[in-house]
């Protein structure tokens, strides 16, 4: 893996890791013809979630479709189930998704078969093609896995050579992955607004523990440093 790099954390972002994306094989990248257009195909699913297009990835059966299908139950939008074809903008800075024609506004869920959420939902329930900005990864849960816990930044991956901000979600019996995927969504529009309530709750315990910069402010720290804060230690209430 390359070494991770910061952008101003405000914005809640890690540089993207230049060895970091996975071959063709691993991730089910169809490496584009060199020279020839930037498109590429993913096992997965994308939805728009309050304006946003959070692409979902994962292995079969960790729950991507039924992730989708509470989505679009809340008022978002499905735009691809199960493949998901990424292209560029024409001028290269955005990434569009969309489903291949002949599965397009269609989803299958394991017991019940191939259903079409347009004629479920209705046609605003749906959309053609999307605008990538956000990326969610399932997985099955993993016991002495280290998941993030305070997320002072979000990792950036890079698909067709621009980079997106990533978060991986665990995935325990019971857990509810609509909402996980709705709270990261909203948290990253957010943090698109200059919001950043993890670095703000940071900031707030360094300074009550006396680690501030000589102007003041929280100093600089490595991602996690909130959690070097003994909790415990600072007693409840206003100050």
């Amino acid at each position: 893996m390359g070494t991770r790099t910061q952008t101003p954390r405000q914005t809640g972002l890690k540089a993207p890791d230049q060895g970091g994306l996975k071959a063709p094989d691993q991730n089910g990248l169809k490496a584009p013809d060199q020279g020839g257009p930037s498109e590429a195909q993913f096992h997965g699913s994308l939805v728009e979630v309050r304006g946003l297009g959070v692409l979902i990835l994962g292995p079969s059966g960790v729950g991507k479709s039924e992730c989708v299908i509470e989505l679009v139950r809340r008022g978002h939008c499905m735009v691809a189930d199960d493949v998901v074809r990424l292209r560029t903008s024409d001028d290269g800075q955005r990434l569009l998704g969309r489903a291949p024609v002949t599965i397009r506004h269609y989803i299958e869920v394991r017991g019940l078969g191939l259903l079409s959420v347009a004629d479920l939902f209705g046609p605003e329930s749906v959309r053609d093609e999307s605008e990538v900005g956000f990326v969610c990864r399932l997985e099955s849960w993993q016991k002495g896995r280290a998941y993030e816990r305070i997320g002072l930044e979000r990792p950036l991956e890079t698909f067709l050579g621009l980079a997106l901000p990533t978060v991986t979600l665990p995935v325990q019996a019971a857990s509810n992955l609509a909402t996980l995927v709705e709270l990261a969504a909203r948290d990253w529009m957010l943090r698109e607004a200059g919001v950043n309530a993890a670095l703000r709750l940071d900031e707030r315990l360094r300074g009550r523990a006396g680690i501030l910069d000589p102007a003041g402010g929280a100093a600089d720290s490595p991602v996690g440093s909130a959690a070097a804060v003994d909790l415990d230690s600072i007693e409840g209430g206003d100050s």
